[in-house]
């Protein structure tokens, strides 16, 4: 609900204050005194595109803050979210115009967009008027006002659940078709690639052991030649022999040496059982290094197949394993897809069913609600001095969506016999207006999260008529808050509020000021709208009595 309006130096209006409540407020006065720029001042602040030269002549910069109360579950709270602004139960919407043309918007006193000001009033505010191209004429809204009315809101909900549920199946169905499609087209390609990873079947690790073993065997080769030398330098025909031939004849002679070989014979003793000891060792070594040259060229052939097969499909070899996996799941895929697709076929038919019986409820839903909207209509136009008028809600078939399958649209025939059509182009002003506030009637609930205006909406009726429209008016204001800029004293008598806008001229400037009206300067202003300039006191007691009334 719209709480305050504070405007400064924007066109007339040098300093003004308005303070507005629930229910019916209503604003009056002559034309050209100003009542449309408080329109223009709340459009600007609301970041509707209007007019551009809003600043005072003289002034630096215009400026328009307007104060809105948002309950909790206010649409506009989930705005301020989606834009990063913390929701407060207070709303205070501030915009800036300076004279050069630049504009600056603030939300709860934080710098933000026009877009945002724009998303925020489509929650806060809704304007009504003879040549309003928006709401209740644009045919794209009728759906969503017919299920306001029908109170669909469940039904509306499962048919949107059905359609996503369906969405998600055609959507699953689809890409399994074309993976099928894909993978059918590679069907030879991975027979083949499967078969032979599987005859080579390589295991994690086994290429970095295979390099070991033919690096070591290599190295072997290179070293197994001196080893042998070696063995046999130490053996009975080298060292070993000759160190024996010096033992026997050390031994032969220790006799005659008194004494002086037995230290040399203890040591060459030692020697020979170090060189056994060291020919063992050497001899060991070399059977070590004895291998089949057949097995290193089975080894090298196996890590070279390895190898190629990890460059011919890009991977690393111990991956090997892995793309064998993924390559035989890939050919189960395609040995199973028709059974994969027909389950997925199944399951799209049940969404379809699903979706079907949802959007069909749906739509007997909205065509009963549009014979009960059609007839709540007739009931309204009546007194509109509009029974020979007829109100349709044509509900056909659409394009299938979230929203079911129906296309809804509104149309009027003026006088009997004549053709139906749009709103906008069937009626005139005057007819336009009624037929606008008639239909707001019947699908408004009473709810003050939405502010409405309605800008003369009343011009070209009166009397009776007029006085009908201010009942209305009236009627849609209990719960709610209603503004209307009005002519007609007829419905400025029906207002719970009403202030009165007037220009002035001081020092060679026009200024336009907005007074809140007490009981007996209302019926001077209603006085002055049924009699003109020249209020009498016939047309006082006349304004007293639509009041009372």
């Amino acid at each position: 609900m719209l709480r305050s309006l504070e405007i400064r130096d924007l066109l007339i209006i040098e300093r003004l204050t308005l303070d507005f409540h629930s229910g019916l407020n209503v604003l009056t006065g002559e034309t050209g005194a100003g009542k449309s720029i408080l329109l223009d001042a709340l459009g600007f602040v609301l970041g509707w595109r209007g007019r551009a030269d809003l600043v005072r002549t003289g002034a630096a910069q215009g400026e328009v803050t307007a104060v809105f109360d948002l309950p909790p579950g206010h649409p506009a709270r989930a705005v301020l979210d989606e834009a990063g602004l913390a929701p407060e139960d207070e709303l205070i919407l501030r915009r800036i115009n300076a004279a050069d043309g630049r504009k600056t918007a603030f939300v709860n006193d934080r710098r933000t967009s026009g877009e945002v000001l724009r998303a925020l009033s489509e929650t806060l505010v809704e304007l009504h008027g003879q040549h309003d191209d928006r709401g209740l004429l644009d045919p794209r809204g009728h759906r969503a006002l017919l299920d306001a009315f029908a109170g669909v809101d469940a039904l509306r909900a499962e048919t949107r659940a059905a359609w996503f549920r369906l969405a998600a199946a055609r959507k699953a169905l689809d890409a399994a078709r074309t993976a099928l499609e894909t993978a059918r087209g590679e069907e030879e390609f991975l027979r083949h690639a499967t078969a032979e990873l599987d005859r080579l079947d390589p295991q994690p690790g086994e290429e970095a052991e295979l390099d070991t073993r033919r690096r070591s065997r290599q190295g072997a080769a290179r070293i197994r030649e001196d080893v042998a030398r070696a063995l046999a330098a130490l053996g009975p025909e080298g060292a070993e022999g000759m160190m024996a031939d010096a033992a026997r004849w050390i031994d032969g002679a220790a006799d005659r040496a008194e004494g002086r070989l037995e230290a040399p014979a203890a040591a060459l003793n030692r020697a020979m059982i170090e060189l056994a000891e060291a020919a063992q060792g050497v001899e060991q070594a070399l059977e070590a290094l004895d291998f089949d040259p057949r097995v290193l060229e089975a080894a090298e052939e196996r890590l070279f197949a390895i190898r190629a097969l990890a460059r011919k499909h890009g991977v690393a070899a111990d991956e090997l394993g892995t793309l064998a996996a993924d390559l035989r799941a890939r050919l189960a895929g395609i040995d199973g897809g028709a059974g994969n697709l027909r389950a997925l076929q199944t399951a799209l038919e049940a969404a379809e069913a699903d979706y079907d019986r949802a959007a069909a409820a749906l739509s007997a839903a909205r065509a009963e609600a549009a014979g009960r909207l059609d007839a709540a209509m007739a009931g309204e136009l009546a007194p509109l001095k509009m029974e020979r008028a007829l109100f349709r809600t044509d509900v056909g078939p659409g394009e299938p969506g979230p929203e079911g399958r129906d296309a809804v649209s509104f149309t009027v025939a003026t006088n009997p016999g004549a053709p139906a059509g749009p709103l906008n182009r069937i009626a005139s002003g005057g007819e336009l207006s009624r037929f606008l506030l008639a239909l707001k009637v019947c699908l408004a609930r009473g709810s003050d999260t939405l502010t409405m205006i309605f800008d003369e909406i009343d011009r070209g009726v009166g009397g009776a008529t007029a006085d009908a429209v201010g009942r209305r008016l009236a009627r849609l204001a209990e719960g709610a808050q209603v503004l209307v800029v009005t002519h007609s004293p007829q419905v400025a008598a029906q207002g719970a509020q009403h202030w009165r806008v007037e220009k002035r001229v001081a020092d060679g400037m026009t200024t336009s000021t907005v007074t809140a009206l007490d009981a007996g300067a209302r019926v001077d202003e209603l006085a002055r709208m049924l009699a003109g300039e020249s209020v009498t006191e016939a047309a006082r007691e006349a304004a007293r009595a639509l009041l009372a009334g």
